[in-house]
């Protein structure tokens, strides 16, 4: 077990990398195996309409693994917010020991986790947030920088700077995502302060990933130029694939005169977006994919891809020391 850092010493986990929390995809299936390989699989909690369902996928993944496993809970803006409170009490009574957060508000749900005694990973896209997370009592945060997939923040600030940054600043020890797919980036994370990696796309491309097998051969053919942000204009910034409907919501945006979100909700649709994992065709609807794509070559399994991952992440911290020679006492 060449790896010994905050991460996996806190979490019982042999290799520092995360699985994040993917709507549609965070199912008991990849989450066991993420485990099982070493890493930190994740179970999504609101691609269940109602905690119940939450409650049965913790314990489907718990038959498949009896490695550690997180929930991940994030909280969004919603006309009508789910009951965030129930999902954790789910998470409580299950005994799940770790929840990854992430959105806005989440001060109410981290305090009734860390009163139970859960360990707390939460995911912010600036330094400021990540402080104010600090305050509330977060175990670890999950410093995510401007090339992940999904919800980017406001501030485009890339990890290269994002990362060094929470090192000089942060007291609480942070992981390291968006752009992450190989070992060479993890050793990379290290080097710039932080404790582990967190992987959303690549681990969308997998074997035990449940989406079609038709968009993963889409990844391995994308490029990091294959995304595209929208939302913008509403402050609420997304990267997705770039395809036809996302080349149509960006003409709504760049061209409405109201700025009414009415008019490009067709395009955005978070249920044409699962109809695309499901059915295969990438041009259906909007899906979330970050710039990573561009280093993604292949659909291995996750217990393939993490092995990996640690022999290249452990090469080339060896190699990188070798560069260094000690002076001369003399």
């Amino acid at each position: 077990m060449p790896f010994n850092t905050e991460l996996t010493r806190r979490l019982g986990i042999t290799v520092p990398v995360v699985q994040g929390g993917m709507q549609h995809v965070g199912y008991a299936e990849l989450a066991s195996a993420v485990s099982n390989a070493g890493g930190l699989g994740i179970i999504t909690a609101l691609i269940w309409p109602e905690p119940e369902g939450l409650r049965q996928e913790i314990r489907k993944c718990r038959k498949l693994t009896s490695r550690p496993f997180a929930v991940n809970i994030t909280l969004l803006p919603a006309l009508v917010p789910p009951d965030y409170d129930a999902y954790a009490q789910v998470v409580i009574d299950e005994g799940v020991k770790i929840v990854e957060t992430a959105g806005n508000s989440p001060g109410p749900v981290i305090a009734k986790l860390k009163k139970a005694g859960v360990i707390v990973l939460h995911k912010c896209t600036t330094i400021r947030h990540a402080q104010s997370a600090v305050k509330l009592g977060v175990d670890f945060l999950s410093i995510d920088g401007f090339e992940c997939a999904g919800h980017v923040g406001e501030s485009d600030i890339t990890n290269f700077i994002l990362l060094s940054k929470a090192r000089q600043t942060l007291k609480v020890p942070f992981i390291a995502s968006g752009g992450f797919a190989d070992g060479q980036g993890l050793a990379a994370a290290l080097a710039l302060g932080a404790c582990g990696i967190n992987m959303g796309t690549r681990f969308l491309c997998t074997v035990e990933s449940p989406i079609h097998h038709k968009i993963k051969e889409q990844i391995v053919k994308a490029d990091e130029t294959d995304t595209a942000l929208v939302l913008r204009r509403w402050r609420n910034t997304t990267r997705l694939y770039k395809n036809k409907v996302t080349e149509q919501a960006l003409k709504v945006e760049q061209e409405s005169k109201t700025g009414e979100f009415s008019e490009i909700a067709p395009f955005v649709s978070g249920k044409r977006g699962r109809e695309v994992f499901l059915n295969g065709d990438p041009e259906y609807g909007v899906w979330t994919a970050g710039q990573v794509m561009g280093l993604i070559h292949d659909i291995p399994t996750c217990k393939v891809l993490i092995e990996r991952i640690e022999k290249e992440a452990e090469q080339t911290l060896r190699e990188k020391l070798a560069l260094f020679t000690p002076s001369s006492k003399l």
